[in-house]
């Protein structure tokens, strides 16, 4: 029983969380049975019957229980795809050819690039449905998952039931406070799809060989970019710098070449913007990071000088990154223009945010989120609890939190976030916060004896979940609340299970009841989902 539940397979999440290495016997014999069904480059007609987790539809043949994961179908729709490669889970991935049905729900994206760049895979579908697929599979997650009942997730009267209604978002578009863009050698081009006369259908994938680009990558490939002049994601004045460096940067007289990450040769690696507010008159700040292999402030001059015309630019940064790497962090970090930090609110309280800070990418809806982690905390109010805030990044969630606690203890892995961390309490004049650099996932016997044990544990941890070692440490130190807040739904479920039910093979007791889940959805028409716990 405790080993089928852990291997447990979903067509809606579409994934395997395992403790045993070994699949059990029915899932083994399911993948035969589906390799007897369809084979590599075999072209299928398929119904689409949801979404799963990370927005690939989860498809059927006709009369078949047998499910493809395909890129870009929708709920309802009948589709043409190929079967792209068998899973060892009893899965197989299929790519999508073209539409035979639309799907349920359809609306036209306002993006003409929505089915090309990967970023917006839902724009097509109404957001209400959004919403629904989202919420079922936060719930079959915690099924299949978490091993919890399915009756006691949803109660007849909602008031009653564990898992909440799902919190939409207000605004659906223009939410975003930071993107980040890619410079590139090789443009990627829409997707084009051929009939040859054997009436096959074959991708014909176009590209300009030595295209110059800026925009974001195609989905799966780290070489090519996807041209974009406009995105409805980000604020209006990041809209009009990126139109700015859209129409400048391959001036030949500039003298501005894109990073080739064959070659590892080029100037401009990324461009990231990032919209905060100015705390006192509520107007927007923009900041402005170029992000290149080289210090070569006299090539972005021209830019910078465009650039600083827009009035909502108050910053623009050089991060300096000589590595042969991709990554949007430099090495050094230069202000070019402004000052280097722009500044945001969060439940009252002030944030600055640095080119390479962590910081909530949705703010109005993050709003929204610490709101709910604050009620279900519980806190008494009267300054007498210790809240321990595990993965605490910067800071945000303990600060709003440190003013009705007794002190916050906050502990990460990533220096650059303590001392922003630190830098935030001192900002909002919090003296009750202490923060501490360490790595959750490798913790020994001497943890937790540099704070007094908890009375609430905030846990708020990256996409891979919890460590098993914080796991069994959490079970030993029977914190009398826990408040989970997690992006990934699939681990948050896993370690559910583990706090909940235990962990047999470890010989661990679970000791902890589920009361509340409440799915947030921070991010419109994308498939990532987060919630609170």
């Amino acid at each position: 029983m405790a080993t089928a539940a852990a291997a447990a397979f979903s067509p809606i999440s579409a994934a395997f969380l395992r403790r045993r290495h070994r699949f059990p016997l029915h899932h083994r014999a399911r993948r035969r049975l589906l390799a007897a069904v369809a084979a590599r480059n075999e072209v299928l007609e398929l119904t689409c019957e949801g979404l799963a987790f990370k927005g690939k539809g989860v498809c059927k043949p006709e009369g078949s229980t047998f499910v493809l994961l395909c890129d870009g179908a929708l709920p309802g729709e009948r589709l043409l795809a190929r079967v792209r490669r068998i899973r060892r889970g009893a899965f197989a991935e299929a790519a999508k050819l073209r539409t035979l049905e639309p799907h349920h729900d359809a609306v036209e994206a306002p993006c003409p690039l929505a089915a090309d760049c990967g970023g917006c895979k839902t724009q097509s579908l109404s957001y209400a449905a959004q919403v629904r697929h989202k919420y079922l599979q936060v719930r079959e997650l915690l099924v299949n998952f978490g091993r919890f009942d399915p009756r006691k997730l949803e109660s007849s009267d909602s008031d009653d039931g564990i898992l909440k209604p799902i919190v939409p978002c207000d605004e659906i578009f223009r939410y975003r406070n930071k993107m980040e863009f890619s410079f590139g050698t090789k443009r990627w081009m829409q997707r084009e799809w051929k009939e040859e006369k054997d009436d096959e259908l074959v991708k014909e994938e176009k590209t300009e060989g030595d295209g110059y680009s800026l925009g974001l990558h195609a989905p799966g490939f780290f070489d090519k970019v996807l041209h974009v002049e406009t995105c409805l994601l980000q604020s209006e004045p990041a809209d009009k710098v990126l139109a700015i460096v859209q129409e400048t940067w391959m001036d030949p007289a500039l003298g501005l070449t894109p990073y080739d990450v064959h070659k590892h040769i080029g100037f401009l690696k990324h461009l990231m913007i990032r919209t905060g507010r100015n705390v006192d008159t509520g107007a927007p700040e923009v900041m402005v990071n170029f992000v290149t292999s080289c210090y070569k402030p006299e090539l972005l001059g021209p830019l910078v000088n465009k650039i600083t015309k827009i009035p909502e630019v108050v910053s623009i940064m050089n991060n300096v990154n000589t590595s042969v790497g991709n990554t949007s962090v430099g090495e050094e970090e230069y202000t070019l223009y402004g000052k280097p930090t722009i500044t945001e609110m969060l439940r009252g309280l002030t944030f600055q945010i640095s080119a390479n800070s962590f910081f909530q990418t949705n703010t109005k809806q993050a709003d929204v989120l610490y709101k709910l982690i604050g009620e279900s905390a519980g806190l008494k109010g009267d300054g007498s609890e210790i809240i321990l805030d595990l993965f605490c990044g910067t800071g945000t969630i303990g600060l709003t939190l440190a003013r009705r606690a007794k002190h916050v203890y906050g502990y990460e892995v990533v220096p650059e976030a303590i001392a922003d961390a630190k830098k935030n309490a001192k900002l909002n004049g919090i003296s009750n916060a202490t923060f501490v650099q360490g790595d959750l996932n490798k913790i020994n016997e001497t943890f937790g004896k540099e704070f007094p044990k908890p009375d609430i544990i905030i846990s708020d941890p990256n996409r891979p979940g919890m460590h098993m070692k914080l796991i069994k440490w959490l079970l030993e130190v029977k914190a009398p609340r826990i408040v989970y807040v997690s992006c990934n739904p699939a681990t948050c479920a896993r370690d559910l299970d583990y706090l909940c039910h235990g962990v047999e093979e470890k010989d661990l007791r679970g000791c902890y009841t589920l009361k509340t889940v409440i799915p947030v959805d921070m991010f419109p028409h994308t498939p990532h989902i987060e919630y609170d716990i």
